[in-house]
């Protein structure tokens, strides 16, 4: 496994450890306790059978059912189910902004609470799947509940492929091609895109029966705006540039940016 500091931090791990991942909606109502529905899960009523996919617990294959098809098969349960979370990352250019006074760049702080909420999630003994996307998904991890999936994220943040641009909207209609149950998504972005197809998008997961968490991630600086000075401004993913003068716009900004979020 690669190394552990460059994605965890003790104090914002411990932080995310006494949140509940638990969707604030089910399938079918409000959710209660420790996410039971009606959906399939592991409790005392038997369901139906699944292909097993890796990942599962071996416990829930029903070995029987093996001798008889030579094919595996897991026991799904009526009554509590597991919960199937999927980590969408926004590593499009603008992500790499990284403030003066910052320690992370926008996206560096970015991956370590995306493997944070991972680890969390794993160590709850559900499931995770997870996504980088820009213009549209640009890496894919399948669902699964083994602790190499971490590995497996780590090594998809350190050599993932990368488009140009961001669309939010082209990449969530291309994540829910990909996910066949009703699921948590939780879309981890700067949100530096058009506001009206950002929310398009995550009214498409809701009406797919999704629960959505967005976290957004801005430098401080992005908020401020705190030079003072004339200054050149540059587009991180188009490459435009353009000579600005803070004192002239920055009451407007700060107002347009309060807005947006």
């Amino acid at each position: 496994m690669r190394t552990l500091p460059k994605y965890f931090d003790p104090e914002v791990l411990a932080n995310i450890a006494q949140l509940n991942l638990r969707a604030k909606t089910v399938i079918d109502g409000l959710l209660a306790g420790a996410h039971r529905t009606n959906s399939y899960g592991h409790s005392i009523e038997f369901a139906q059978h699944r292909e097993y996919s890796f990942g599962d617990d071996l416990r829930s294959v029903d070995w029987k059912v093996f001798a008889r098809s030579d094919k595996y098969y897991v026991k799904q349960y009526e009554d509590e189910t597991t919960l199937e979370c999927y980590l969408l990352l926004d590593h499009s250019e603008s992500m790499n902004y990284r403030g003066a006074a910052a320690h992370l760049s926008k996206l560096e702080y970015a991956q370590l609470i995306m493997c944070s909420l991972a680890y969390l999630v794993l160590q709850q003994q559900d499931r995770i799947g997870a996504a980088t996307f820009s213009a549209g998904v640009d890496d894919w991890l399948p669902i699964t509940g083994s602790m190499h999936a971490l590995d497996m994220l780590f090594t998809t943040l350190e050599s993932g492929r990368r488009g140009k641009g961001t669309s939010i909207r082209k990449s969530m209609s291309s994540a829910l091609e990909r996910i066949p149950r009703k699921s948590l998504l939780i879309v981890i972005s700067d949100l530096l895109d058009d506001t009206a197809e950002t929310e398009q998008a995550l009214r498409a997961a809701k009406f797919a029966g999704h629960d959505c968490i967005v976290i957004g991630v801005l430098d401080s600086d992005e908020l401020s705006l705190p030079m003072d000075e004339i200054c050149q401004l540059t587009d991180l993913e188009s490459g435009a540039r353009v000579l600005v003068d803070p004192t002239l716009i920055a009451a407007a900004y700060r107002k347009e940016m309060q807005a947006d979020r």
